[in-house]
Formats: structure tokens, C-alpha cells, sequence
């Protein structure tokens, strides 16, 4: 009879099922602690496996990079992970920035990828310089989650500089780092600052077209040198939650079209795109659990998905 049909799942079903599909364990874990109840310690027991004896993580843990090499983006995954477990802090987060003031540039920044003894494979989009440059990309946001969680280490004092520097004295970008821009001006804690450099930040964003503001015609925003053919952000890219400080750069109307859109990004199977090039196998069918968790908590986040199941809180480091 028709009032017996089933209704069809609902779109974190659909995830769900996606997850356990394709996922690493890491991100499966991730979606259970954070949509199903589940404990913080399997995350934290997943995550180190990507822990290297320096201090840093290596192993693939962003999928642009493998090798079992600590890098500087595999540390600011790591910080995100154990920011959203609560568990940013301790004897773990101080050998990490032990590490992190070892793999610095002489200004006291990180550069996006540390040269390797060996020439392990990585996203040609992350070029490899015997003598990288510091880059507000990397060390942006992982100054921001360390501030963000009161840690205290002498590697942030010239690390955070070079970031207001970078920010206060930027003429022009591109999308990502206005995203690493973003992270760590909402983790600092000068926040008068903090709010008056994002006040300028989001102009240049709206006067250089660096984020699209209407995804519906965005085959007609121009895209950021070097970047694949449909490789934009929109504003929830920028403002992952609505107490971002970039929250401001868009209305309210901007802002709904833009959680729409991500909302119907969502594909037949239960997963979200990746929009940046494609390099690797790989690197690609692990690039997309993480994309999705993403989408997820950031639909979460401003109300478009159920909150009947949140993460239990912050835990005691271990």
C-alpha cells in the first residue's frame, strides 16, 4: 500500500553509508564520535598511528602528501582532529611543537612542504623547494588552533608574528590562503585585532572575487591562477561556523544560498565532492570522507542537519 512505502534516507544516512564505504578508519571514527555518540578514544588511537617518533605526523594523514614523513600539513590535520576532540593540549601537543620549531624557515614560519631525503610522492600542486619559503597556507592555521586551545610555546611568538604580518600587509591572495587567513584570526587571542584585520581581509575578498558569492552561476567566477577548472570557495569554505569572524563578509541571504547549494552537493553516493585536481587515485578516494565530514559539520554547525547528536565535550588530554 502507498502509506507503507519507506521514506527515503535522510542525507546523514546517505553519509553514513558512504563513510563506511570508502573511508579510512580515521574518518570513520571522526563521523561516529561526532554523529553517532561514539568515544573520543578511538579517534585519538586512529590518529596515532600517523604519529611519527619527532613529534610530527606523517603517513598519508592529508592525502596530498605520502610517505611516512612528518610535514606541516599533516601536523595542522592532526591539530584539527584533536582541536574537535578537545584534546589539543598536553605532553603530545608540546613535542609537537618541539617538531614544528625544528621544521621552521629561518623567519620563524612553516613552509607547505619540508624537502625529504627522498623524493616521496606529493600533490604536484605542492611543489617541492630545497629551500621552501614560509606560507601563511600552513602556518596560519595551526598557530590559530594553538591559540585557539591556550597552548604556549615559544615557536608561536615568531610564528604568530609572521602570520599579522603576512595578513595585515596582504595586496592580494588567493582562496586558500584567505581560508588559512581566516583559521588563525579566529584562534588568536587579540581579538579587536583580529576582528579589524578580518574586516579588511573580507573586502579584498569581495573586490578581488576570491570567494564565490552565487555557487548557482559560478561557471561565471573567475577562477585563481593555478587552480583546476571548478576548483572555487564559497562562503561556508571561509566561514565554517557562524561564529567565524568571515560570517560578517556575507549576508544573510549570501549565506543561505551558499548552505543550499552545499547541501545539494551532495552525490548519489552519500558523499560530497572534491573539487581540487585530481593527481592520484588514492590520494582522491581519501581526499572525499574528509570532504564530507566537513560538509557535514559545517551544515551542522548552522542548523541545516538534526544536533540530536553532538560530541560529548572536551576530554581530558592524554
Amino acid at each position: 500500500m502507498p502509506g507503507d512505502e519507506a521514506s527515503p534516507p535522510s542525507p546523514l544516512a546517505r553519509a553514513e553509508q558512504f563513510i563506511w564505504l570508502t573511508a579510512r578508519v580515521l574518518e570513520q571514527r571522526r563521523f561516529a564520535f561526532h554523529f553517532l555518540g561514539g568515544e573520543a578514544d578511538p579517534v585519538d588511537t586512529a590518529l596515532g598511528s600517523y604519529l611519527n617518533d619527532d613529534g610530527g605526523y606523517g603517513h598519508a594523514l592529508d592525502p596530498d602528501l605520502r610517505g611516512p614523513l612528518s610535514q606541516p600539513l599533516h601536523c595542522a590535520h592532526a591539530l584539527r582532529v584533536l582541536d574537535s576532540l578537545g584534546r589539543c593540549a598536553g605532553q603530545r601537543v608540546e613535542r609537537l611543537c618541539g617538531h614544528l620549531t625544528r621544521a621552521s624557515t629561518a623567519e620563524g614560519a612553516l613552509p607547505v612542504v619540508s624537502p625529504a631525503p627522498r623524493g616521496y610522492p606529493a600533490a604536484p600542486y605542492h611543489p617541492v623547494y630545497d629551500d621552501p619559503p614560509g606560507e601563511l597556507l600552513t602556518t596560519g592555521p595551526v598557530v590559530g588552533l594553538l591559540h585557539r586551545n591556550r597552548v604556549w610555546h615559544a615557536w608561536l611568538f615568531r610564528a604568530t608574528d609572521f602570520c599579522w604580518d603576512r595578513i595585515e600587509n596582504m595586496r592580494q591572495s588567493h582562496p586558500y590562503e584567505v581560508q588559512s587567513a581566516v583559521a588563525f584570526l579566529d584562534g588568536v587571542p587579540d581579538r579587536a585585532r583580529a576582528a579589524a584585520a578580518a574586516d579588511r581581509l573580507g573586502r579584498l575578498v569581495r573586490e578581488r572575487n576570491l570567494v564565490v558569492l552565487d555557487p548557482w552561476r559560478r561557471s561565471q567566477h573567475p577562477l585563481s591562477p593555478g587552480y583546476a577548472p571548478g576548483e572555487h570557495l564559497y562562503a561556508y569554505d571561509v566561514a565554517r561556523r557562524p561564529e567565524s569572524l568571515a560570517r560578517s563578509w556575507f549576508t544573510d541571504r549570501e549565506m543561505a544560498r551558499a548552505l543550499d547549494f552545499l547541501a545539494c552537493e551532495q552525490q548519489p553516493d552519500g558523499g560530497w565532492p572534491v573539487r581540487r585536481r585530481a593527481w592520484a587515485p588514492g590520494s582522491s578516494l581519501e581526499r572525499r570522507p574528509i570532504a564530507t565530514l566537513e560538509a557535514l559539520l559545517t551544515l551542522r554547525a548552522y542548523g541545516r542537519l538534526p544536533a540530536a547528536v553532538s560530541p560529548r565535550g572536551p576530554v581530558p588530554p592524554r
